[in-house]
């Protein structure tokens, strides 16, 4: 059970409270890891009113200001299809997902 922490305004839109907890359908055993898209994959499609606002529909790219942490460190950049955290595959700890804000 993969556990996600999303913004206040995500769970109000995903009429959620506290963590999201997803079971991910990982890729065909040997065929690899369980992966950002994967993650993201599962969580719009069992709340698909997220969707398009975590990552831009037609691209899949992350939105601009959104920004992903898990094991006290920045994943915003990594790759999509790159392999998540084995503590956060175990659920041990959490994804992360925050709306960054800007101006000064």
């Amino acid at each position: 059970m993969i556990r996600v922490v999303l913004p206040a305004h995500l769970k109000t839109l995903a009429h959620v409270t506290g963590e999201v907890r997803l079971t991910v359908d990982g890729p065909v055993e040997g065929a690899g890891p369980v992966t950002q898209r994967l993650l993201l994959d599962a969580l719009e499609s069992r709340y698909p009113m997220l969707l398009g606002t975590i990552r831009d529909r037609r691209s899949g790219k992350r939105r601009p200001f959104v920004r992903f942490y898990a094991c006290e460190e920045d994943l915003s950049n990594e790759s999509p299809d790159a392999p998540l955290p084995e503590p956060v595959v175990s659920g041990v700890e959490p994804l992360i997902i925050l709306g960054a804000m800007a101006g000064g």
